[in-house]
């Protein structure tokens, strides 16, 4: 019987794969995607986070953040300016290119996420919030 470590990790990396081939056409990887998409969220509310900030929002370790952070500014989909209230630190924004590169990732993830929940009744199940409990509790948010 395969433990709970070695199940999540094997539902993560089809997780993540099936992602990764979704968001092809867009031109962006699930990393890419989640900080993008955490990143527009964040605007949304108003913010102009740091790395740091969009970080501990996406739950990437800070090194990562850099690394992703940098290509998508390649990209041209996020810019990087003085922080509101940090002045050691770059607030993050995405580009009018980055939001409509957003705009058209968010349907396809949102397909994705139906796709593949649909074993346990799809996103709004019962079954769904629960693992989706269990799994604030494994990486402590709850």
């Amino acid at each position: 019987m395969e433990t709970v470590g070695a199940l999540l990790w094997r539902v993560t990396n089809r997780w993540r794969a099936a992602v990764d081939r979704g968001l092809a056409p867009v031109g962006l990887t699930h990393a890419q995607y989640a900080l993008l998409a955490t990143l527009y969220g964040m605007g949304r509310e108003g913010s102009t986070p740091s790395q740091r900030e969009l970080g501990e929002r996406a739950g990437f370790e800070p090194m990562y953040v850099s690394k992703v952070a940098r290509g998508l500014e390649q990209a041209g989909l996020i810019e990087r300016a003085r922080h509101p209230t940090d002045p050691r630190a770059f607030g993050l924004a995405l580009t009018e290119r980055g939001v409509e590169v957003i705009n058209r990732a968010i349907p396809i993830v949102r397909d994705l996420q139906a796709e593949l929940t649909a074993p346990i009744g799809g996103p709004a199940s019962e079954r769904s919030r629960e693992l989706a409990d269990v799994l604030r509790t494994l990486l402590g948010l709850t």
